[in-house]
Formats: structure tokens, C-alpha cells, sequence
């Protein structure tokens, strides 16, 4: 082992937020915490703090996952602060993994009120126990979305995002998985008994199992809805198949893309703001990730954008570029 690594802690934080949420996931739950090498609780400086937040079925664990392909966020993190590539930083890796297969991180009457949780709860914590001078926040996918949106809500908080092909452009990333969602959901008889089928499933990761998860967690998020199954509307019926306009309005109300005219000037508090996506995203969030940049633009919102070639998956070695950018912004 490099005596020059940092060590990673495990802080077992009991939830008040979550203790009585919907879906009865844990409210206890680890908080993973990356500590630099020769930490110091006297820094008279601090050290930055970045909250790690995960894509769509993954949890904090998933970030240290080994891969003989590429470096998992500890081996990464070390070797750009020794090559000196960024500064000491602290890492946190709230777990946010729910039965509906992630998290938006945003407040919800059918998953728990998760931006409250970091904001209210994580965020205290973390800067009590730990020296920290400011925060911020990182993610892809579902965990872009998830940054983006906790900084745009809370920029005196969270003071620096980085956008890893986040969702947006909702029109884009998830009508085409409409069919699939409502052909499933038709075939089981609804949605409770949908779920029930799926999580007795030994293979949950079946593609059409997975897309349909994936649409029942963003209707928790974006249209919940007390008189439904488990709190869930739905953007179309499920009895005769019609396609509902009224409930599609509120997905589009969380979308990034049509956001920021309303929190424009909280964007620009924000110390630094990076975005990118593959040019080959199989979801199309290069289409919302573009559209961003072009509205933060025309907004006048200083950001940092960048188009690459490739795909949504497999895409951790661009923390290599967003993470410096981030400690830098933040230290100035």
C-alpha cells in the first residue's frame, strides 16, 4: 500500500428524514468519506468537500467498485493528488439507493425527501465532523441530474457542480422508453403488482424489467401523487394506453433544460459549473446537455461545457477533468 493514499472512513448516520419514508428503505445508512493524505481536523484553510452523488441503480459503493478496465474513485483520487493534478479534498458518498432503483435527489412524497436529506441533514454533519471550508457536489446521470439541480437550489450550499451526462431534455431521454414502461405495467396488472414481480426476479437487470423501473422512479420523482399506487402517477393510462399531457407538464417542470429561466440568477452564484456528455449517449442527454449550455449561455451563466466522443456508460475517466476544475474553483 502507498503510504501517500487517503483512507476512506465509514459514518453510520441514523435519518430523521428518512426514518418514516414510503418505500421503507433504511434510514440508517452508511456515509462513505474519502479522506486526503496527512488530513488535518486543525487545517486552518479546510479542504474542499465534494458530494458524490450515483447514476441510476447504483449505490456509494459502486464508486469503489474494482474493475481490472479502469481505476475505481479512490484509486483516481489519490493518483491526481499525487501527480498533483488537484489539491487534498475530501470525498462524501451519501447512500441514496432506493427499492425504485435510485434517486433523483430531489423531494418526494412517494420516495422521501432526499434534497433534505444532503442539504439538511448530510451536508450539517459532514462540516461538523470534518474540516471542511465549502462544498460541492458531482455526478453522473441520475447523479448529474441530482447535482445540477441541488446546486441551482442551494448555491450558498452547494457551491460548485459538475454535470456528467445528467438528465435533461426529458422529451429526449425518456419518451422513448414509454412503450416498453407501459407495455409492462399493462401486462402485470399494475403497478404494485409489477413491483412485487420484479423484486422476486433473481435477474433484475433484465432490459425491459430495468426500463420500466427506471419510469416508475422518475414518476415518483417528477409526479408523485397521493391517491395513486404507491403514490405514483403515471404519465399515461394504463387501462387504455392514452398518453396524459397534464401529467407529462410536471415531468417537464424538473426539466433542467426549462429550470433554469426560473433559477438563473442562483445559477450564477454558483463558483464554478461544468457540464458534459458523449456525443453517442444512448439516452440522448447530449440533446438536453446541449440545450442546457445554449440556455445558461444565453443567460449569461459563466459554465463550463464540453462535448466528447463517446457514449453514457463507462465514461468515469472525465472525473479526471471535472474534479481539478471543481477543487480549483473552489480553493480560489
Amino acid at each position: 500500500m502507498n503510504d501517500n493514499n487517503g483512507t476512506i472512513t465509514v459514518e453510520k448516520f441514523a435519518s430523521k428524514i428518512l426514518k418514516n419514508n414510503p418505500l421503507k428503505d433504511p434510514y440508517i445508512r452508511d456515509i462513505m468519506v474519502y479522506l486526503p493524505p496527512e488530513y488535518s481536523r486543525s487545517r486552518s484553510k479546510g479542504y474542499v468537500g465534494i458530494i458524490f452523488l450515483q447514476g441510476f441503480g447504483a449505490n456509494s459503493q459502486s464508486f469503489f467498485n474494482s474493475d481490472p478496465f479502469t481505476e475505481n474513485i479512490e484509486d483516481k483520487i489519490n493518483r491526481l493528488i499525487r501527480e498533483k493534478k488537484c489539491g487534498p479534498l475530501v470525498l462524501i458518498f451519501p447512500d441514496c439507493f432506493t427499492k425504485l432503483g435510485g434517486n433523483q435527489y430531489i423531494n418526494s412524497i412517494a420516495t422521501g425527501n432526499y434534497e433534505d436529506y444532503i442539504i439538511k441533514e448530510i451536508v450539517p454533519y459532514i462540516r461538523k465532523k470534518y474540516n471542511i471550508a465549502c462544498f460541492g457536489a458531482v455526478g453522473h446521470s441520475s447523479g448529474g441530474f441530482g447535482s445540477f439541480t441541488l446546486g441551482m437550489h442551494n448555491p450558498k450550499i452547494i457551491q460548485g457542480v459538475a454535470n456528467h451526462s445528467g438528465d435533461s431534455g426529458f422529451e429526449y431521454c425518456y419518451l422513448p422508453d414509454f412503450p416498453i414502461a407501459l407495455t409492462s405495467l399493462m401486462e402485470a396488472g399494475g403497478v404494485k403488482k409489477w413491483f412485487k414481480m420484479f423484486w422476486e426476479k433473481q435477474n433484475k437487470k433484465n432490459h425491459r424489467d430495468f426500463t420500466t423501473l427506471n419510469i416508475l422512479a422518475m414518476a415518483a420523482h417528477y409526479s408523485p401523487d397521493e391517491f395513486e399506487e404507491m403514490n405514483i402517477k403515471l404519465p399515461f393510462d394504463l387501462n387504455s394506453g392514452e398518453f396524459l399531457g397534464k401529467v407529462w407538464k410536471k415531468w417537464c417542470e424538473w426539466d433542467p433544460v426549462k429550470k433554469i429561466h426560473k433559477f438563473k440568477a442562483n445559477l450564477k452564484e454558483l463558483k464554478y459549473l461544468y457540464i458534459d456528455c458523449g456525443t453517442k449517449d444512448e439516452f440522448n442527454m447530449n440533446i438536453g446537455a446541449n440545450l442546457i449550455h445554449k440556455k445558461l449561455t444565453s443567460y449569461q451563466v459563466i459554465h463550463y461545457y464540453e462535448e466528447f466522443n463517446g457514449g453514457h456508460r463507462n465514461t468515469s475517466y472525465r472525473f479526471d477533468i471535472s474534479i481539478p476544475k471543481l477543487y480549483d474553483a473552489l480553493t480560489q
